[in-house]
């Protein structure tokens, strides 16, 4: 059967991304105080066709870090599918003239973008996001679950919490006893490239 002629249903599950953050200085300036984070506001359901936008503008993103450091909008995660697959896939591209993203060590500068795979480690600056896709068969939308490491992913060797994909009518309770793919952050090879001072952009406010 063609994969674009399969019809979803309700009981289709979601694709959910695992988005797992870190900053070393995230204790004392509360930069994801603006994400939905904590009990009852972890989940957040989206439609497939519009990207997840990153960065400091609250209108203008999707989710916003209270940073003013960060571009007006820095990245964005978009959904997109194939001929030959059923399931939903996902790309990071840059959005920012100024400064660069990386995605598992492949220097992305404005629009560029590139395709990942089950895991990724993104960072700029001084952030460090670790992002893994957990498969559902629905197609139209998709849920993202934000978690915040006390140590950075590259060296923790972990990877945030794993939920079984919820149904489209409803968010699930977390079950007692973890689905666990064995998925961990991706190993990097080479010594850790230098993160540079975070840039700025022609409309940055300076507060006094």
């Amino acid at each position: 059967m063609d994969v674009s002629q399969t019809l979803e249903t309700e009981e289709d599950q979601l694709t959910c991304l695992y988005i797992s953050l870190y900053h070393p200085q995230q204790g004392a300036k509360g930069m994801f105080r603006l994400l939905p984070l904590g009990p009852g506001t972890g989940h957040h359901a989206h439609p497939a066709d519009e990207p997840l936008r990153f960065g400091r503008d609250q209108q203008a993103c999707t989710f916003a870090l209270a940073d003013p450091r960060v571009s007006r909008k820095k990245l964005s995660v978009q959904a997109f599918r194939t001929p030959r697959s059923p399931y939903l896939q996902f790309s990071v591209q840059s959005l920012s003239q100024r400064g660069r993203v990386s995605v598992d060590g492949v220097s992305l500068v404005y629009l560029e973008r590139l395709d990942i795979g089950a895991t990724a480690l993104v960072k700029f600056g001084d952030y460090e996001m670790l992002i893994r896709v957990e498969q559902g068969e629905a197609v139209a939308s998709f849920e993202v679950l934000f978690d915040v490491l006390e140590a950075r992913p590259a060296r923790a060797g972990e990877a945030g919490p794993s939920i079984a994909p919820v149904m489209e009518t409803g968010w699930s309770e977390r079950p007692a006893d973890l689905r666990s793919h064995g998925q961990g952050p991706m190993e990097r090879q080479g010594p850790r490239e230098r993160q540079g001072p975070m840039e700025s952009d022609e409309t940055l406010l300076f507060l006094s």
